[in-house]
């Protein structure tokens, strides 16, 4: 455990310490709080680390060097933050760090250099994040907490001393590219890939999968059976009207079943003369009783008589 010279009860609180540094990283914009502060607190817990346990803002600087307003009497407040400053066993080459965890409902200031280039600063009001790298001074405040004796220390400022650039996740800094001479007319957009073996969604083959009120409703198939759903389906056959026979003789055989319909697609009106041919020609056909001849026992002058067994009364 560090052995530091100043404690938290000797400093005072209404007291302003510079530090400055190269911005490591910061979330400034806005308050680390609900499910992002969990998630904090328990890294610093997994960590070591005391968790903060309230909404918060927090910045880390390297290469942190306490900007004394005389070095050779430096404020207790200003020895107090230089010996909280700590280096990284993972990146050595950072030099001297400082966190703080800035906690409450208030966002810090951050100054920018004003476009006039007369040495004055701007309140920075673009909403957006600071990015890692940034020459910036952090100015920190000490106060009073109500239930405590021991001051707390808070981001009040932070002073950004070379142009602004900000963070953007995952993405490409436009003034990086406009240095190089590449200008990208409008806001580039992240473009989803499709994955490898994945069929597009417009392959999707409808199939009923939900039903509402006794009504089947279409969805989209999986990809994994679109192949499959691909095969020609074959389509019930429509039901189609055809003409009645008269009614055939009480004693006659019924005729024989018409031949299957052509499979080529034909009109109604084709069909129905193809029937009515059908029909025609079968009549009567394999009947005992035979069909009419043409003359009868009176030589004409009677009704016309059947051929085969008959019953003369």
């Amino acid at each position: 455990m560090a052995n530091y010279s100043i404690s938290a009860s000797q400093i005072t609180e209404g007291k302003n310490v510079f530090i400055r540094g190269k911005l490591g990283f910061a979330v400034l914009a806005r308050l680390i709080e609900g499910a992002e502060l969990v998630a904090s607190d328990q890294r610093k817990t997994t960590n070591g680390m005391n968790p903060v346990g309230k909404p918060h803002t927090t910045a880390t600087i390297t290469d942190a060097e306490v900007q004394f307003a005389d070095p050779d009497n430096p404020t207790p407040e200003e020895q107090f933050v230089s010996e909280r400053r700590y280096n990284s066993p993972k990146r050595p080459e950072t030099g001297p760090n400082y966190s703080i965890d800035s906690k409450g409902s208030t966002l810090p200031v951050i100054a920018i250099p004003s476009p006039k280039g007369d040495g004055t600063y701007d309140q920075d009001e673009s909403g957006q994040e600071l990015a890692p790298g940034l020459d910036v001074t952090l100015v920190l405040r000490t106060y009073k907490p109500k239930d405590f004796n021991n001051r707390g220390l808070a981001l009040e400022q932070v002073i950004v001393h070379e142009a602004p650039r900000y963070f953007k996740a995952g993405g490409v800094d436009q003034a990086e590219l406009a240095a190089r001479g590449i200008v990208l007319n409008g806001t580039p957009r992240p473009v989803q890939a499709t994955p490898a073996g994945a069929a597009p969604a417009a392959a999707a083959v409808p199939v009923a999968t939900e039903a509402e009120d006794g009504l089947a409703f279409p969805a989209p198939q999986p990809a994994s059976a679109s192949v499959a759903a691909q095969a020609p389906v074959q389509a019930p056959a429509t039901a189609v009207a055809a003409p009645v026979a008269a009614a055939p003789a009480p004693d006659a055989v019924p005729a024989a079943a018409p031949a299957p319909a052509p499979a080529q697609q034909e009109t109604l009106e084709e069909k129905l003369a193809r029937l009515e041919a059908e029909n025609a020609s079968l009549k009567d056909a394999g009947s005992p009783v035979g069909s009419p001849v043409a003359t009868g026992p009176w030589n004409g002058s009677g009704p016309a008589q059947q051929a085969g067994i008959t019953y003369q009364g």
